[in-house]
């Protein structure tokens, strides 16, 4: 086939989180819906042969197929038929740095098993041979292997364990069992082995995920074949890449692929921190978006409210300063804790190519291991982002006041100059030979999966204080952003990088967007707060309920309540108890701090559901309830600004299945439940507005419901493997249990029931937007259903992006709009190509409480603007903000050219 033209890069692209029960066939159902909802692309979840069963499919066995259960190939290409006639491309999510280590589905690391060091699959994967004495471990087994010894079976050439399969080494079938074992290329041990033994690299702590050497350029062919091949015959049309960071070299990896790739649109999922730039060489689009996530989160936080509430919340928990008290200790103890346990056996292997290195060098020579090894721990706790790069400033990120900390934990000083072998190693100031350069790439991937396991996975369910702030790419030491921050960083992103990723809830994302912005409002009324804390705390107390098993819980799990609870409907997977407790049994087992995936303590996990259940999960909801309902115009304000300013800032736009409504979810697997689409909002819009006004307008009519699934296919095995008869699916060992996940689901209905709110008006006095019953006050309950508003403000937003792309692409600008006046500070606008005016409300219940708007303005540039979310309302020159948001808590203007009475877009 002939290869396509390089397409034009998205406008907006809409994730699907594929699985069995959410194939290629649904997804082409829903393609007419998502054309008119205005995206340009559809965000694929990964599509290649994967474990079976598996509801994410980042554990892939096979590179060379598309994945039999969504479809197959001929799935994927249908879909990608249908989207193109409905203007979609296809934009699908690959998985660079690790395969599903699950011999019987996964052919390469079977045939490894089988053949050992000579399999030409063996420069595959990342295996540290030597230091398994010539075999891999392979840390199966439930139990120490002298206690399962009876439950390993010899069936022909195949070895048998439960559900798992390993291949014989040829002439070893014969053998008795000890004997049998002992001549395999692998070992197979405890599970619990896996911490100090594993001599293979994996995806952080989950040693069912291992390594792939995608830098090896016959591995990389072989891996990316089918994706290239699909790229050229413009079945796929742009890639988002997973997990750069465990990468050996992300860079070179990144220039094969665009080499490879004809310089399609590309992002990475690279999480930044506050201050941190994606490496410049990078020939990328940019990041998948949590930067942005952050700072749109920051912008609706209240700084002095989210000080407030941190000191409530040590007084009503007390939890020790490195143990959820203190956001810097907690994660220099989580960081310790990690290191040391879950990563040890990384640490051990890089020691072991540290004392290589100084063994070969006499001026080095007589740095002990133990001094290298505890110069490589205390150097990767005190590092502030995922992974430091040697032509990314990794000097300054190993910073000197970094390395003296480091030296002090040693008693005798002369050992303390091991901190500095390592550190320029890490940097390169000790060469570049084959040795340094692996000892400053393993350090690397250590230091990404240890940020992930101790800030993301455990200082994240530790620090409590506002959970909306406790998100991918967050920080919760410093949670708010200020306006004049976020301008900033849109300034800088569409200068260095304006066709980045753009995100505001995803699968990975701890808690939806609108469920932040219900907890986000928390900030604004602190004292609020700690008042529904006591009234609940006091009811469940008269009822005689569980009490919470200590109280960073409680807190964690009302305030939880607050933004997911409000008007859940129920769902046939369980209401909103189930699914708070199950998040809630997740949370206690990520912070680790009385139980976890791999030390459970049932007792106490036990206490925790009692709790939930009679608790947040249980009447008292209905007083949650009651509390997020009375902050339900400011919730409004919350949900509908983050959802604008992020369809209309630089970058591309992600939205993620069902979002475009009002969307509850917490961490996964609650967030990956197949979709519920809401055509009949979409219908009821476009109907409002005949087709004409609303810019983009398509005939919905007819849309599918989406509601029917096609029939699951089977789950194969991989070809050319022995089949396991009988045996069940792949089990999942403790540590893979840090990635739970739940079958058959149902999606919860995008459209939460909205608060009905009568105008509350102070006698006299106009209304403002976001600040009922105050000076200038304008009703701001709206509709009462929030999801129709949001899917407005979504439709029209993306159709405008679709209908101009040119207004807010590469070639765009960027510039700040300054409101004037008392309410200055809670008004963000910004103007993209002098055409379009984004502005939204911040902290509209602080903008209540200090008087409304009064004679706040927004100076206009020149010209007659036309607000697209309340049609027929135009505005010019000096516009007063509180006529501005007389119907919505946002605006979202165009320029109209002088003489045509319209829309000049």
């Amino acid at each position: 086939m002939t290869p396509q033209p390089i397409p034009a890069p998205p406008t907006a692209t809409y994730r699907l989180q594929l699985q069995p029960a959410f194939p290629f066939a649904a997804a082409e159902a829903a393609v007419p819906y998502l054309a008119a909802l205005g995206v340009s692309h559809l965000h694929l979840s990964p599509v290649l042969e994967a474990v079976p069963g598996s509801l994410h499919g980042y554990d892939v066995v096979d590179h060379a197929r598309v994945r039999d259960e969504l479809g197959g190939e001929e799935g994927l290409r249908a879909l990608a038929r249908t989207a193109r006639e409905h203007g979609l491309g296809l934009i699908v999510d690959i998985v660079p740095n690790h395969m599903a280590a699950v011999p019987r589905f996964n052919r390469a690391l079977w045939e490894v098993l089988r053949d050992g060091p000579q399999s030409p699959y063996a420069r595959w994967f990342d295996i540290d041979w030597e230091a398994g004495g010539g075999q891999v471990l392979m840390p199966v087994l439930g139990h120490r292997i002298g206690e399962v010894w009876d439950q390993l079976k010899v069936d022909g050439d195949v070895l048998r364990y439960h559900e798992h399969a390993f291949p014989l080494r040829e002439g070893t079938a014969k053998l008795p069992l000890p004997q049998l074992l002992d001549a395999q290329w692998y070992r197979l041990g405890w599970w619990r082995l896996a911490r100090t033994e594993l001599n293979y690299r994996r995806f952080f702590t989950i040693s069912d995920l291992i390594g792939v050497r995608v830098e090896d350029p016959e591995v990389f062919a072989a891996t990316h074949g089918k994706i290239l091949q699909l790229l050229r015959e413009g079945v796929l049309e742009g890639l988002r890449i997973d997990h750069p960071d465990g990468l050996a070299d992300p860079g070179p990896y990144l220039q094969r692929l665009h080499e490879a790739t004809g310089g399609r649109w590309t992002v990475v999922e690279k999480i930044l921190n506050d201050g941190e730039q994606l490496p410049a060489a990078w020939p990328v689009a940019g990041t998948t978006g949590y930067d942005a996530l952050r700072h749109i989160d920051g912008l609706f936080t209240d700084p002095a409210g989210a000080g407030e509430l941190l000191g409530q919340y040590r007084r009503f928990a007390a939890p020790p300063a490195d143990r959820g008290g203190d956001w810097a200790a907690t994660v220099r103890r989580a960081a310790y804790k990690v290191v040391t346990r879950e990563l040890a056996t990384e640490v051990d292997r890089l020691t072991r190519v540290g004392s290589l290195i100084c063994t070969s060098d006499p001026a080095l020579r007589d740095h002990a291991p133990w001094a290298l090894r505890t110069a490589i721990r205390e150097l990767l706790v005190r590092l502030h982002v995922y992974r430091p790069y040697v032509n990314g400033g990794s000097e300054f990120v190993l910073s000197e006041e970094a390395a003296a900390e480091a030296r002090a934990v040693f008693a005798v000083p002369e050992e303390a100059g091991a901190v500095d072998v390592v550190r320029n190693l890490v940097i390169g100031r000790l060469g570049h030979g084959p040795d340094q350069v692996a000892f400053a790439t393993r350090f690397g991937q250590i230091a990404s999966a240890l940020h992930a396991k101790s800030v993301e996975d455990t200082a994240f369910y530790r620090y409590v204080p506002l959970m909306s702030a406790t998100e991918v790419g967050g920080n919760p030491g410093s949670p708010a952003v200020s306006p004049e921050l976020f301008h900033a960083y849109c300034a800088r992103v569409q200068r260095d990088w304006p066709l980045t990723g753009t995100v505001l809830s995803t699968h990975d994302t701890k808690r939806s967007a609108d469920v932040r912005a219900g907890i986000a409002v928390l900030t604004e009324c602190p004292d609020r707060w700690a008042g529904l804390l006591a009234e609940v705390t006091e009811q469940t107390a008269r009822a005689d309920a569980p009490a919470a098993p200590d109280l960073q819980v409680a807190w964690a799990a009302w305030q939880t309540a607050v933004g997911f609870g409000r008007g859940v409907p129920e769902d046939p997977s369980g209401g909103p108890g189930d699914r708070l407790r199950e998040a809630m049994l997740k949370h206690v087992r990520e912070a680790g701090l009385h139980t976890s995936w791999t030390e459970q303590n049932p007792a106490y996990e036990e206490a925790v559901a009692r709790f939930v259940e009679a608790g947040p999960g249980g009447p008292p909801l209905h007083t949650v309830e009651e509390f997020a309902g009375a902050l339900r115009r400011h919730l409004r304000a919350n949900v509908l600004g983050a959802a604008l300013l992020h369809l209309t800032m630089p970058g591309v736009p992600d939205v993620y299945q069902g979002t475009e409504s009002e969307y509850l979810a917490l961490v996964d697997p609650d967030n990956r439940r197949p979709p519920r689409f809401r055509p009949e909002l979409l219908r009821r819009l476009d109907a409002r507005h005949g087709g004409g006004d609303f810019p983009g307008a398509l005939d919905v009519r007819g849309l599918p419901e989406v509601s029917g699934l096609p029939e699951v296919p089977g789950l194969p095995e991989v070809p050319g493997l022995p089949e396991v008869p009988g045996q069940p699916e792949v089990s999942e060992l403790p540590e893979v249990s840090e990635l739970p996940e739940v079958s058959g689901a149902s999606e919860v209905a995008a459209g939460a029931a909205g608060v009905p709110g009568a105008s509350e008006v102070a006698a006299g006095a106009a209304r403002v937007p976001g600040a009922p019953g105050v000076s200038d006050a304008q009703d701001l309950s709206g509709p009462p259903d929030l999801s129709a508003e949001k899917l407005a403000l979504t439709a029209t937003a993306l159709r405008l992006r679709r209908r101009r792309p040119e207004l807010f692409g590469d070639a765009a600008t960027y510039e700040p709009l300054d409101a004037q006046g008392p309410g200055a500070a809670h008004c963000v606008a910004f103007v993209r190509s002098g055409e379009v005016i984004c502005a939204v409300t911040r902290l509209s219940l602080r903008l209540a409480d200090a008087g409304g708007w009064r004679d706040t303005q927004l100076p206009l540039p020149e010209g007659r603007w036309s607000d697209l979310l309340s049609p027929g309302r135009s505005f010019a020159g000096h516009a007063r903000v509180a006529e501005l948001f007389t119907e919505l808590p946002v605006a979202l203007l165009v320029r109209t050219e002088p003489g045509t009475g319209g829309d000049g877009l």
